[in-house]
């Protein structure tokens, strides 16, 4: 996908379209000029405007947190990324095709690239216009549910081990939270989906003893 159909799909047209090829570009391409130094202040940028979204004095700072990392990870960022294109628009070597970090990776890489292209107002549109920052759009946050129940009853935040039992092509975690004496799992291939699946079940154990 050329560069004009890049800009034309994200809405936005570059003053230094270099900024938006380095954003595009992986390091299996290009090992000086590349991507991974956008990704990083992107990260970063992408973290500061969904706070300045989502920011609601009246919450709590767990369930923010909470409701952020649900907003800004992979598993998210990675179909917008495909429904901009810009998993078709990658820069990479012909055998770099199971870089499966690439495809989320890149979105916050055009973020960085907007934002030193255009500033702050440029990339907040650009954030604000393509992910869904509604309730509906994110699954039901039982980590932070689990966290208020503990801090109100003042017991210590829950504490999460992951492991990865699948393999490069299919990604199985599981993960377990101790509360109470026990220990739940959860199970699924996104880590932050058997954070919750874990946190659910201790959740409904807990309502159990009440």
């Amino acid at each position: 996908m050329s560069l004009a159909e890049t800009e034309r799909r994200l809405g936005y047209a570059f003053k230094n379209k270099r900024l938006l090829e380095r954003a595009l570009t992986l390091p299996s391409a290009d090992k000086s000029e590349n991507n991974q130094t956008l990704e990083f202040f992107g990260d970063a940028i992408l973290e500061f405007l969904v706070s300045e979204k989502i920011y609601d004095e009246n919450s709590s700072e767990g369930s923010l947190t909470e409701r952020r990392k649900l907003i800004v990870a992979d598993s998210a960022l990675a179909p917008v990324s495909v429904g901009l294109g810009l998993d078709k628009a990658l820069i990479r070597s012909p055998y770099d095709s199971h870089n499966k970090k690439a495809v989320p990776s890149v979105y916050e890489a055009v973020v960085a690239a907007i934002y030193l292209d255009g500033g702050i107002d440029a990339a907040r549109k650009f954030v604000f216009s393509t992910l869904d920052f509604s309730p509906k759009s994110q699954t039901e946050n039982y980590k932070g549910q689990l966290q208020e129940f503990l801090q109100s009853r003042g017991e210590s935040c829950p504490k999460y081990a992951c492991k990865d039992t699948g393999t490069q092509q299919k990604h199985i975690y599981v993960a377990t939270v101790t509360v109470s004496g026990r220990s739940f799992e959860g199970v699924a291939e996104v880590k932050q989906q058997a954070e919750q699946a874990a946190a659910r079940s201790a959740m409904e154990y807990l309502k159990s003893l009440q």
